[in-house]
């Protein structure tokens, strides 16, 4: 079979029947070279791709090389050279064929790496970036985000000529002082040291860091710059009629204060769960997912995300099963989904040490290492890092369909199979919640079994009878809770 050595799946076949894409194009051996210039600044600022040199890219006849010189040939090799700058790095590699006409010919394939901390522009300074099968231009805006993708400009970094001194919170200024041995220095001589001040046009500004980290209202100046988080019944989020949100609070402050507030408020959301310890056999009450897990995904998605993205803002989602953090912005530079445990390297990097210097932040991924660990030594999942879009998700997953399977088990243990086989399935979960969590209130077991509070009390009236739960309160005590009965305490 005929393929690439370097990427196995441009085999012949695919590379004349397939539809062009983000890592694939081809084009005929007579192109002009400068003509691929664009495609090469293309796959280059993108993730990097193939041109294939010699099949016809509107008939896909096969083509060849045969019908050009050797010198044309030569120019096109030399094309990345040539005609970007700087100079991507790439590959040449040739196919032998046989062409249409059924003689022997080959495919020049020219192999685009992608780059990862410069953009790769035209000779005559065009910028392109590889969106589905098209080399889009790049202008205005789009060009400045490619820059701060790139890491070849950075927004922290930008000055902001609404902020003034006055508009940071000299509390936590004070803090920072004192954190770097500097109480003897004003707030000017301290954020100049550090880079939060810039000069332009003779006058001194704030960075966008600056603001980021110390404002007093966050939301005067970046109203992007806050967590929303949703909470959810269910697996799945619904819309419309059927919308299941149970709870959506924003949280909007500096950036040294927004992950205090976040980690008070979630921590409140999460529930708690009976789980086997198989090293002694008992079970225990552990938190919904490990605390390091949830709140290093939080930092992160604070200390990592690209601020450039207005209008979009860190969203927390919790469902029944999973809690999702998601950040604008894609991994940065050359960080991937596949090195994320190994690989270190901040889009913020100011706004990462001062982060570092509060103590929020460790190095990127000695924490995302622990992540992994604590979600194992819970017997949960993996965590699951995505990019959906042009944001950056986390997701850990609680197993609580396993956790009410043995919360269930301990609950027939206790009562017996017996006895188990003659309460219906409201009663048995009842006795599930009650036996894993020593009591409960009524108003906890209606909404845990999702049933009105005059079931519940039916049932609970049912299980009292039967000696399997008994009443801690008068019957009119709004307080009153229930625990295990007699029967299973004798």
């Amino acid at each position: 079979m005929i393929q690439s050595r370097i990427n196995p799946l441009l085999t012949l076949k695919y590379m004349q029947t397939e539809p062009e894409n983000k890592y694939f194009d081809r084009k005929s051996a007579r192109i002009e070279p400068a003509k691929l210039a664009p495609i090469i600044s293309a796959f280059a600022n993108a993730d990097g791709g193939t041109i294939v040199v010699g099949i016809s890219d509107k008939k896909r006849n096969l083509e060849g090389i045969s019908t050009v010189s050797a010198e044309h040939l030569n120019e096109l090799i030399a094309a990345p050279k040539d005609c970007c700058k700087p100079m991507p790095q790439w590959n040449d590699e040739w196919l032998d064929i046989e062409n249409e006409y059924g003689r022997q010919d080959r495919l020049l394939l020219i192999h685009i790496q992608k780059s990862v901390d410069q953009i790769i522009r035209t000779s005559d300074d065009r910028t392109y970036l590889r969106i589905g099968d098209k080399s889009k231009e790049l202008r205005g805006k789009d060009l400045v985000n490619l820059e701060y993708a790139k890491s070849t400009r950075y927004f922290e970094d930008e000055i902001n000529k609404d902020a003034e001194l006055s508009d940071l919170d000299e509390g936590l200024l004070s803090e920072y002082r004192h954190k770097l041995g500097a109480d003897d220095y004003t707030d000017e001589q301290v954020l100049n040291a550090r880079g939060f001040i810039k000069k332009h046009d003779g006058q001194n500004f704030l960075t966008n860091a600056a603001v980021l980290l110390f404002a007093k209202n966050i939301a005067k100046f970046y109203p992007n710059c806050r967590i929303r988080f949703l909470r959810y019944e269910g697996t799945a989020a619904k819309s419309g009629t059927k919308i299941n949100i149970s709870r959506d609070k924003s949280i909007e402050l500096p950036l040294l204060r927004i992950v205090d507030a976040a980690r008070e408020f979630i921590s409140t959301q999460l529930r708690e769960f009976t789980m086997l310890d198989v090293r002694n056999g008992k079970f225990r009450t552990v938190p919904e997912y490990p605390d390091f897990a949830w709140l290093e995904g939080i930092v992160n998605a604070v200390t990592h995300r690209e601020y450039a993205m207005s209008g979009n803002f860190i969203k927390v989602s919790m469902y029944d099963d999973r809690l999702e953090i998601e950040s604008p912005g894609r991994l940065p530079n050359l960080v991937t989904l596949q090195n994320i445990k190994e690989t270190r390297y901040s889009r913020n990097p100011r706004i990462s040490r001062v982060m570092t210097e509060f103590g929020w932040v460790r190095e990127l991924n000695e924490g995302v290492n622990r992540i992994y660990n604590d979600m194992a030594e819970f017997f949960l999942d993996a965590p699951v890092y995505s990019e959906p879009g042009e944001s950056l998700r986390l997701v850990l997953k609680n197993n609580i369909v396993m956790r009410r399977m043995r919360q269930e088990l301990y609950a027939v243990n206790n009562v017996g199979i017996s006895m188990w086989n003659q309460l219906d399935d409201i009663e048995q979960a009842i006795m599930a919640y009650i036996l894993n969590r020593g009591s409960a209130g009524r108003a906890q077991l209606a909404a845990y079994v999702g049933k009105s509070d005059n079931t519940v009390r039916t049932r609970l009236n049912a299980l009292m009878d039967k000696k399997l739960i008994k009443a801690n309160g008068s019957t009119y005590d709004p307080n009153r809770t229930y625990e295990a009965g007699a029967l299973l305490t004798d």
